[in-house]
């Protein structure tokens, strides 16, 4: 299955932290909206200017790259104003939506993959989260929404009923009233409902995400996604109060992965010594260690991977910025070892996690431009 992916889809993309990411968005709204102290990075003013009501929609899995197969599918897309974002490292989903929601780097926010380990030794999936670890805690940067609500702004969120209460709903949108919309039609009724009521609306659709996991980017599901974001987006841009706008994006792009590129753990000898646990997803796998063990586990699996994935370790991670800086209690939850694919190659932990992580067709996470680069759309009334 062809997902439109050429050569330059797979060049490495730093995060563009505090000229042009995902952790720019909301800061920039909020400048907009005329929170004291915010500052328009994105130099949204212009496109803006007069809007006093802006609806944010956050579309799963609709990658930059992407949008070369949903533009024939969503004839809204030509007349919207568009750029590019990156998304925060790794370009996954939970770290996505914090570093949106919060307008902090993934490093001051805690949220650095899409399963940590606790420093209990669990394994937290941030996408199954409910209130242990406390997500006040474990989150500790105030959203958006709160800053918001100080300055008498209210904002709403409309994302799916159950979702309402989950450790990541509050790490992500804490602040803001709380919408349950179980289809898009029901996210762009609601959203454009509470946009009578709020300046701001925050909005949420994974459909296109999961039919990618599940069926891979160019799928005949992933398609029928496609055209079901196009009309959600047409529905929400036609349907705009007078002075207000829409602004569209993504937390991360796909990239479909070969039966030959995934690389098993529990099959390939020597990657398993070592590691006492295993965290991260297939495309960023953080790998934690016995004491002494670090430096072994790093040949064994650079010896397997070669050049198609980065095997650092986590002061490695680190020191090159990709997470912004980093607080000694959120350096813990990253691993000892990090594995970065750079290709269409996954990092399968079996007996680790369920096998359904290895069997997905498409995938995100790591630093290519197809999955760290994001549009950025804006449709006014």
């Amino acid at each position: 299955m062809n997902d439109g992916l050429t050569a330059d889809a797979f060049a490495v993309v730093r995060p563009a932290y505090r000229t042009g990411s995902l952790a720019d968005l909301l800061p920039s709204v909020e400048a907009i909206l005329g929170v004291p102290g915010t500052a328009d990075v994105l130099g949204l003013a212009g496109v803006l200017d007069g809007v006093e009501r802006i609806a944010v929609l956050l579309v799963d899995g609709l990658g930059a790259y992407q949008l070369p197969l949903v533009r024939p599918h969503a004839p809204v897309l030509a007349r919207m104003t568009a750029r590019t974002l990156t998304s925060g490292f790794p370009s996954t989903t939970p770290v996505s939506l914090v570093t949106v929601g919060t307008g902090a780097l993934p490093g001051a926010h805690g949220v650095v993959g899409f399963t940590l380990r606790t420093p209990d030794g669990r394994i937290l999936n941030h996408i199954r989260w409910g209130d242990d670890p406390d997500p006040a805690g474990w989150q500790p940067v105030p959203t958006a929404f709160q800053r918001l609500a100080v300055c008498g702004i209210p904002a709403a969120a409309v994302t799916r009923p159950e979702f309402e209460g989950s450790g990541l709903t509050v790490s992500a949108q804490r602040g803001a009233r709380f919408v349950g919309a179980s289809d898009a039609g029901e996210v762009s009724q609601r959203m454009l409902a509470a946009l009578r009521e709020h300046r701001l609306v925050y909005g949420y659709h994974p459909d296109l995400d999961r039919c990618g996991h599940e069926d891979g980017v160019g799928s005949e599901p992933w398609t029928a996604a496609a055209a079901g974001v196009g009309e959600l987006i047409g529905r929400l841009a036609d349907g705009l109060p007078a002075r207000a706008a829409l602004l569209v994006t993504a937390d991360h792009g796909q990239v479909n992965i070969p039966d030959q590129g995934r690389i098993d753990m529990a099959t390939t000898p020597g990657l398993s010594d070592g590691v006492v646990a295993v965290a991260g997803e297939p495309r960023v796998r953080y790998l934690y260690t016995e004491d002494g063990a670090t430096g072994d586990v790093v040949a064994a699996w650079r010896s397997v991977f070669g050049s198609s994935a980065w095997v650092l370790t986590r002061e490695e991670i680190i020191d090159g910025g990709w997470y912004g800086p980093v607080p000694p209690a959120h350096a813990a939850r990253i691993g000892d070892v990090a594995v970065v694919c750079l290709e269409r190659v996954i990092a399968v932990a079996g007996g680790w996690e369920a096998p359904s992580a290895g069997n997905l067709v498409a995938y995100h996470g790591s630093v290519t431009a197809a999955e760290m680069t994001v549009p950025l759309l804006i449709a006014r009334a």
